[in-house]
């Protein structure tokens, strides 16, 4: 019964997935189309782990797993926040027909995680997927890790020539001064 459950959710966050990204995926190459890749990594993951995601809740690796995953959900919300209020998304920016609303930023913001890492909902992306494989450590869900992880790094990077090209050298300025996951390191 657990198997069948574990496909159905497989196929319905898929094909959720697959809706949501459906322009990212027309254009190779762009941050949302390493996104997606990731996306199915983490959906995966989850999926796999799900049979003992409580499983001895007190131990080491599940309290750390619980603060990754709890990071991984304020993050966003944060981030999304500021794109919204010092971001001025316009509809009026056509460079991407694949932004999503949010993204249309018409200025760089550099407040709040912004001020410190580049790619805030990336990193909350990384928390989710590393929250997620603490859950279990097996070779199929650290390999899973990784490939989400690389494909993060993947869609950071894109995500930055995109921006190079829509804000120039004001976004480089932004670069030297912040870095892209982790304040002060990488």
């Amino acid at each position: 019964m657990l198997l069948w459950f574990q496909i159905f959710l497989f196929v319905a966050g898929t094909a959720a997935l697959l809706y949501v990204s459906r322009g990212p995926l027309r254009q190779p190459g762009s941050h949302g189309f390493y996104r997606f890749f990731a996306w199915e990594c983490m959906l995966v993951l989850i999926i796999v782990n799900l049979p003992v995601w409580h499983v001895d809740p007190l131990s080491f690796t599940q309290l750390l797993s619980c603060v990754l995953l709890a990071l991984s959900i304020w993050l966003p919300i944060h981030a999304v926040r500021l794109l919204k209020a010092h971001g001025k998304p316009t509809e009026a920016r056509n460079d991407d027909p694949a932004l999503y609303g949010f993204e249309k930023t018409s200025s760089i913001v550099s407040t709040g995680a912004f001020r410190y890492i580049r790619h805030p909902m990336y990193t909350a992306l990384m928390l989710l997927a590393w929250g997620a494989f603490l859950k279990q450590f097996t070779w199929l869900t650290l390999a899973l890790v990784l490939a989400a992880t690389v494909l993060l790094f993947l869609t950071a990077r894109s995500d930055e020539k995109e921006c190079i090209a829509h804000f120039g050298d004001a976004y480089r300025d932004y670069m030297r001064r912040t870095r892209r996951f982790i304040p002060f390191l990488l």
